[in-house]
């Protein structure tokens, strides 16, 4: 396909105005749901905490495990840079779960800390609030890189057959982890769902493409979140590892391999029980839309002329 530009098209371009740079469209104040109180949740990252549950996840793995509304899940890297891809649903109720796309417009394209994970319509309300990035430090690269991404999603064994061209596909991808792990759970692969990459630095290119950088963690760098409500979680170690290596096809799944390491979770519960409370916290709440759509019983008895 040509890129020569028409002169009608050139002419539009040479007349376009330069457009002022516009805030962000959800920008967070003082009082918004979007804004936390940063002192409350430093209280909450920094209390005494006693451990429920730890676990170390393998390479090319996933696992599922739950989270109550005031625990904190600390997911760090005790053997250096590893990607992991997060999903998260009410433990109570699967259909809401992590909404990325919302995510990103709420905060940015990468999240860190006092930033929140929100829900899926009908609930959206915030599913977990970072408490503790480790990789804060890392900002923007030179490339305009950030950490911890929202641009992407899971890699997957579909767009690898696409790709590679081999129906026999890879069985170890993030979306295959993802769903082998919420299956005791009674959730299945429609479940699954776009993730948060955590440790994972990614940008846009000059053409607005997507790419990706390799992971700066180190050993036992962590990011911790506060449940707020009562969440399943699951987790993948990405079979790209630190992303150093990575490619489609067998021999590059082979080679990736080499950069592969485990990820450790941690789920904690504050010792003093009360702290929350008496901080003002509660479980979130759903978004208070009491409305219909404008739908008013349409065919039904209601819409009847007596």
């Amino acid at each position: 396909m040509s890129t020569t530009l028409s002169e009608a098209d050139a002419q539009r371009l040479r007349a376009r105005k330069p457009v002022p740079k516009m805030p962000p469209a959800y920008l967070p104040k003082a009082g918004s749901p979007l804004t936390v109180d940063k002192s409350l949740y430093e209280k909450v990252q920094q209390a005494p905490r006693g451990l429920i549950e730890e676990f170390t996840l393998p390479i090319r793995s996933g696992k599922a495990w739950k989270a109550p509304a005031g625990s904190i899940v600390r997911i760090s890297t005790p053997e250096g840079g590893q990607v992991g891809d997060l999903n998260l649903w009410n433990v109570h109720n699967p259909r809401e779960r992590f909404w990325a796309s919302r995510t990103k417009q709420l905060y940015a394209s990468h999240v860190s800390t006092h930033d929140r994970l929100w829900s899926t319509l009908p609930y959206l309300r915030p599913m977990a609030t970072i408490l503790h990035d480790s990789l804060a430090w890392y900002g923007e690269d030179e490339h305009g890189g950030r950490c911890h991404d929202l641009l992407g999603t899971r890699c997957d064994p579909y767009i690898g057959t696409v790709l590679t061209g081999d129906p026999r596909g890879y069985d170890f991808h993030c979306h295959s982890n993802l769903t082998r792990a919420v299956m005791p759970f009674g959730l299945t692969e429609f479940d699954v769902h776009d993730v948060i990459n955590l440790f994972q630095v990614t940008g846009l290119d000059e053409q607005g493409r997507y790419y990706m950088n390799p992971c700066p963690a180190d050993k036992n760098d962590a990011i911790e979140f506060l449940a707020e409500q009562d969440l399943l979680m699951a987790l993948s170690t990405c079979p790209g590892g630190d992303l150093s290596l990575w490619g489609f096809g067998e021999d590059s799944e082979k080679e990736m391999v080499k950069c592969c390491r485990p990820l450790k979770v941690q789920v904690f519960q504050i010792e003093d029980r009360d702290l929350l409370e008496r901080e003002g916290w509660k479980p979130a709440e759903v978004a208070p839309y009491r409305g219909n759509h404008g739908i008013a019983m349409p065919q039904g008895e209601h819409d009847k002329k007596l």
